[in-house]
């Protein structure tokens, strides 16, 4: 019997959850690499801690409310689920992602600032759109219609203004393109990325006119969320590729490059994007020093983290309810390689 190349992802997928589950007990040694992060988490509002090397289990606990059956907000670590969607796009040819988002939309055409904005530009949030953060609202009236209308407040290509805006001019030109095959982002998205990674329908908090918001919403638990930690362990080039704007950031990934960087700043994301966009600074950005250059992370408001090191098939997802959590204190505090015998 011949399988397609999505089934046999699909089987993999399923065999790797099969063996994660019935992998042997790690040794006291692996478990201790994290024991320190472990306990800083849990110091810090940590409700989940999930470490799976090379595909084996090597903690698992809960506390504070949470559960290894609980789905939690994941917040902000949905984007990299779009972002996967909006890859997954170019690579079936429905798009470029260097293409003027005007192509598509023929009422950007007339503003020479708009019609210059690429689909890579919304993507990394540095199509210089004002980020409208009321599109966050449940039930907004249109999101469509306000980020289509939304002011450029910066040059494109020169600034990272992170917001919903941008994202949900991305989810218009994508229905745009799907229209003649008669089918919404939505089910894109189920059909191409959360079907792959075993994963059904989500939360998509839909506005009035049904359009999804793409900058969060989701409800996973830790074992769910690692799923896409392994699709991050061989991630295309392009998912990581940043702007000049902010080099850490693309598609909803954050990386950990500027650490390699003997200037490099280790800066906590999360306090960063509390500020207006223009008092931020993503020159030389990192998120730890001591952590390994390759890593990289999807963020979620109070402490929500997905950490993944490829070379390593290193994936840690964490859980919290507190805004105190940092990444660097996190992250300074794991053993990134094991002690040899």
């Amino acid at each position: 019997m011949r399988y397609s190349s999505r089934m046999r992802r699909q089987l993999l997928l399923l065999i790797s959850i099969s063996l994660t589950s019935c992998a042997v007990e790690p040794s006291a040694a692996s478990k201790a690499r994290f024991e320190a992060a472990a306990a800083y988490s849990a110091e810090k509002g940590g409700q989940a801690l999930l470490v799976i090397e090379d595909g084996q289990t090597v903690l698992e606990q809960y506390q504070a409310g949470g559960g290894k059956n609980t789905p939690q907000r994941i917040y902000s670590g949905t984007k990299a689920f779009w972002g996967r969607a909006m890859l997954e796009a170019e690579k079936r040819g429905l798009l470029d992602l260097d293409e003027k988002a005007s192509e598509t939309l023929p009422e950007w055409q007339k503003d020479p600032a708009k019609a210059a904005i690429t689909l890579r530009e919304l993507m990394t949030f540095s199509a210089g759109l004002e980020p409208l953060p009321a599109l966050h609202e449940n039930e907004y009236p249109d999101r469509t219609a306000a980020a289509l209308k939304a002011r450029i407040v910066a040059r494109p290509g020169r600034a990272f203004i992170y917001g919903p805006a941008a994202l949900q001019v991305m989810h218009e030109v994508l229905r745009r393109k799907l229209a003649p095959k008669k089918i919404t982002p939505t089910r894109f998205l189920e059909r191409h990325v959360l079907s792959d990674l075993g994963l059904g329908a989500q939360r998509y908090l839909a506005d009035k006119r049904g359009a999804p918001l793409l900058a969060a919403g989701f409800m996973l638990t830790a074992r769910q969320w690692s799923r896409m930690g392994r699709e991050m362990l061989d991630l295309p080039a392009a998912a990581l590729q940043g702007s000049r704007a902010n080099p850490s950031y693309a598609f909803g990934f954050w990386n950990n490059r500027g650490a390699g960087n003997l200037r490099a700043r280790e800066t906590d994301i999360e306090t960063l994007l509390g500020r207006e966009w223009p008092l931020q600074s993503w020159s030389r950005v990192c998120l730890c020093k001591d952590a390994p250059a390759g890593l990289i992370a999807c963020i979620g408001s109070k402490g929500q983290r997905l950490y993944v090191w490829p070379e390593k098939k290193l994936i840690i997802v964490r859980f919290g309810k507190e805004d105190a959590f940092r990444d660097a204190e996190f992250l300074k505090r794991v053993r990134w390689v094991a002690a040899k015998d």
